[in-house]
């Protein structure tokens, strides 16, 4: 990391020295301080995790998320209980990623950048203490042979597959998928901590099965946008195969979503976000965004919608907004009572 808060090498990010408005302007935002960010510490590890459920401070009883496997069109809100909106959330649902991190890598800054204000772990160099958050997966791809079946797709940089079965076996598969997962860089924020990252995917409910991801690489990440790209990959054909039909209809149900509420952004303002509060099973909770700021040439939201401890890179869909695939995630809480997201390009 370079004198202005750069991470250099791999994971160098865009940066404009100049812009003051890069960071979180204390006009909009207020000062951040320590505590904002909502990721679940757990030095107990995953035991402990229903534990801060229970006793969380923030939202108790979490009267205002709904498990995903409960979330039917009556928790829409007023004058939109539609069936493509009802879709849309539940597929995004399922695309979401319980992110799990064990380590705290020593080139974590001290302050966010141009600011006092402490960034989060900082002085956790080292420590194996479990912390979750939320992230989602994006961009499904299947490789045979070093080559990727969509024709339209760049190119990997192996030839067979590289998750951590097949890096200690003599006879890796020649068939994966590769996919990335967007979180907030506050939770994961370079290779050192990707290293030490497990992805818990279709955590639905309290007994889902296991399925995890545990080969994890940092493709790019921005502290000052607060947003880290993971580039993760499985070869279980189970896995892969759901992941892409899911995105699939993902594409589809979008297209539906854009035509109908691309022009009323202004006018609903409806937001949801799907994470792990606590690092437990998926939720979902729905609200309104309130404020669109520019962060340079991008754009971040505050928000009504519930979020905890845990839900921390959590996507935040604003519909109307003309993206498809976003790197908008949750990052973190206002004394106001208001949430708010990282920064991201949407029209």
């Amino acid at each position: 990391m370079n004198k202005d808060g750069q991470l250099t090498g791999h994971v160098a990010e865009e940066y404009v020295k100049d812009d003051t408005e890069i960071c979180f302007p204390k006009n909009s935002f207020g000062n951040r301080n320590k505590g904002d960010y909502e990721t679940q510490e757990s030095e107990g590890g995953e035991a402990d995790l229903h534990k801060y459920l229970v006793g969380c401070k923030k939202n108790p009883g979490h009267k205002q998320f709904i498990p995903v496997d409960e979330f039917t069109l009556k928790h829409l809100p007023e004058g939109h209980h539609d069936k493509d909106l009802y879709d849309f959330i539940k597929v995004t649902a399922e695309l979401t990623v319980r992110v799990d991190v064990k380590m705290s890598s020593p080139h974590r800054p001290e302050f966010w950048p141009q600011t006092t204000q402490p960034y989060p772990f900082y002085n956790m160099s080292g420590k194996r203490n479990l912390r979750t958050g939320s992230g989602s997966m994006w961009r499904v791809n299947k490789f045979q042979d070093g080559d990727c079946t969509d024709k339209d797709y760049e190119f990997t940089d192996y030839s067979e597959c590289w998750c951590r079965k097949c890096q200690d076996s003599d006879s890796p598969s020649n068939v994966w998928w590769e996919f990335d997962v967007y979180t907030a860089a506050h939770v994961v924020f370079d290779d050192i901590e990707a290293s030490y990252t497990i992805l818990r995917l279709f955590y639905d409910k309290y007994d889902s099965p296991l399925v995890s991801v545990d080969k994890v690489s940092v493709v790019d990440v921005s502290i000052h946008y607060d947003v880290s790209q993971l580039k993760c990959v499985t070869c279980d054909k189970s896995i892969g195969n759901k992941l892409m039909s899911i995105v699939k209809h993902y594409r589809n149900v979008w297209h539906k979503i854009e035509n109908k509420y691309i022009t009323a952004d202004s006018k609903h303002k409806i937001n949801f976000i799907v994470s792990h509060p606590h690092g437990c099973s998926k939720q979902v909770s729905v609200g309104r965004w309130k404020e669109k700021h520019y962060v340079g040439v991008k754009s971040k939201f505050t928000y009504t919608t519930s979020t905890c401890p845990g839900s921390s890179g959590a996507h935040v869909q604003c519909v109307g907004y003309n993206y498809c695939y976003s790197d908008l995630v949750h990052s973190g809480s206002l004394q106001s009572g208001l949430n708010f997201s990282g920064a991201s390009s949407v029209l």
